[in-house]
């Protein structure tokens, strides 16, 4: 067994706040561990700003901090079987306080819609259903897609396009992160999940498993915000890095931290961020942490051990 820190977790009195406490700490640990990951081609990491002038490391510490509550808000809502229009309220105030946060600066509005939503299906698994359904990856798909997918392909139908993400789906005729979640996260569940739990299966490290995940996520991922950066050539020079890096063996490949940073310096050359994959790397962490163990009993942490600054998980 071993101790987790849930500083800033809110106390309550039943079991909703305690999941809901638990499933937040998990996000957040996923934020910090996408942030933390190098070389990932492109993308700020504690080494270097990636492709970015106006955004740091410490930038996204003081983004993540500002989010804590917000995970806690919009677990809890996933268990109260709240709609969408509520989830998309909380991410809204979600965004308003990264924004405070960073100065103006984006860093995570892409991952305040992912996980956000895998945060309030999670929650609606661990505790509507904690009886008869197990927490796995495909009951978390399955909440997701049962309880929220007809509201998001309306909100794909129906919001203007208002960022430039956005924007370069239409232009590019591409899905888009909207898109991605009313299809239920396929790029998580069906792609980078599996190719996770391979590499660790075949007894590589989680930080090969994580590198393994963005990687195939640069090779299989129509990413909005390198259409917008770069074009359908800039998109397409992600995806051959991708490619050519899982090619070769991924992680396997003893050579793969040198292949991975001459795709970083690549990208930073470019000017090229691939945003999406790192939201999308964030949530497949956010799933792996929620289900690599049978046993999910200390989701449901006792108010008491909250109180006290303490939650345990098996090891």
């Amino acid at each position: 067994m071993r101790p987790l820190s849930v500083a800033g977790t809110p106390d309550g009195t039943g079991t909703g706040t305690g999941t809901a406490g638990s499933i937040a700490l998990l996000a957040v640990r996923s934020l910090h561990a996408e942030l933390t990951l190098y070389p990932k081609p492109g993308l700020v990491s504690p080494v270097d700003n990636g492709s970015h002038g106006d955004m740091n490391a410490t930038t996204f510490l003081r983004s993540l901090f500002s989010l804590r509550s917000y995970f806690v808000d919009v677990t809890a809502a996933g268990i109260a079987g709240a709609g969408f229009s509520v989830l998309a309220g909380l991410g809204i105030a979600a965004e308003r306080r990264m924004l405070a946060a960073t100065g103006g600066v984006n860093t995570h509005r892409g991952a305040i819609f992912c996980l956000g939503l895998l945060c309030a299906a999670a929650g609606r698994v661990a505790t509507a259903s904690y009886a008869t359904t197990p927490l796995t990856a495909q009951t978390i798909r399955d909440s997701l897609l049962q309880h929220w997918a007809p509201e998001l392909l309306l909100h794909c139908q129906q919001r203007l396009p208002a960022t430039h993400g956005t924007q370069a789906a239409i232009v590019h005729g591409i899905g888009g992160a909207r898109a991605q979640a009313a299809s239920g996260m396929p790029a998580i569940f069906e792609t980078a999940l599996p190719v996770m739990q391979r590499t660790l299966q075949d007894g590589r490290s989680l930080e090969c498993a994580r590198i393994d995940a963005f990687f195939v996520l640069l090779a299989t991922l129509e990413d909005s915000n390198i259409y917008h950066r770069g074009g359908a050539t800039g998109a397409q020079l992600v995806r051959t890095q991708g490619e050519l890096f899982m090619a070769r063996g991924g992680t396997a490949d003893p050579r793969w931290r040198i292949t991975a940073l001459a795709a970083h310096r690549l990208l930073v050359a470019r000017r090229l961020s691939p945003g999406g994959a790192a939201d999308l790397l964030a949530g497949t962490c956010l799933v792996h942490a929620l289900t690599k163990t049978p046993d999910q009993r200390w989701l449901r942490a006792a108010p008491a051990r909250l109180r006290a600054g303490l939650l345990v998980q098996p090891a």
